[in-house]
């Protein structure tokens, strides 16, 4: 959890700083300013915590149904790197919205409170007590179960209510 709040914090800062250069950069008139300030908010928006949902949930399946070798692999070079890239997107357009409040766009919090956010606090969450669905075998069942559900669930529906 440590590891996860101290790589939050990081690209949090350094994102907010850089999209501070663009809109001061924009601010004095020059248009690279406003190119750089596009480029963060493309990197990251809420709907691209679906499909990494989906690859999250389908590598913490194969975690709680392979033998302890292979889930450990997969745990190392799967679901660690998956869970950080959430983490960093999560990061990245926090601070680029920081960054927009901090020179006086009063609306700048309101993108974050989409929904589709969920699925970032769910792949840290999951990720925090995965550990724990390998340890016992009914929570093993539950958690391929669960996580099964997950996966299909964010690859073939569309989440438009």
């Amino acid at each position: 959890m440590r590891q996860t709040a101290t790589a939050f914090l990081v690209v949090t800062v350094l994102t907010a700083l850089l999209a501070a250069l663009s809109i001061a950069v924009q601010a004095k008139g020059y248009p690279q300013g406003g190119l750089g300030l596009a480029r963060l908010d493309a990197l990251a928006s809420a709907a691209t915590f679906v499909p990494l949902a989906a690859l999250y949930a389908f590598a913490a399946l194969l975690i709680v149904l392979s033998p302890p070798r292979a889930a450990g692999f997969m745990h190392a070079r799967a679901a660690g790197p998956i869970h950080f890239a959430a983490v960093v997107l999560l990061a990245t357009i926090l601070g680029v919205q920081v960054a927009r409040l901090a020179f006086g766009n009063t609306g700048a919090l309101r993108p974050l409170l989409d929904w589709q956010f969920v699925f970032a606090a769910g792949i840290v969450v999951a990720h925090e007590f995965l550990d724990l669905f390998r340890r016992d075998i009914l929570l093993r069942t539950i958690g391929a179960i669960v996580f099964l559900a997950a996966t299909l669930a964010c690859l073939f529906w569309t989440f438009r209510f």
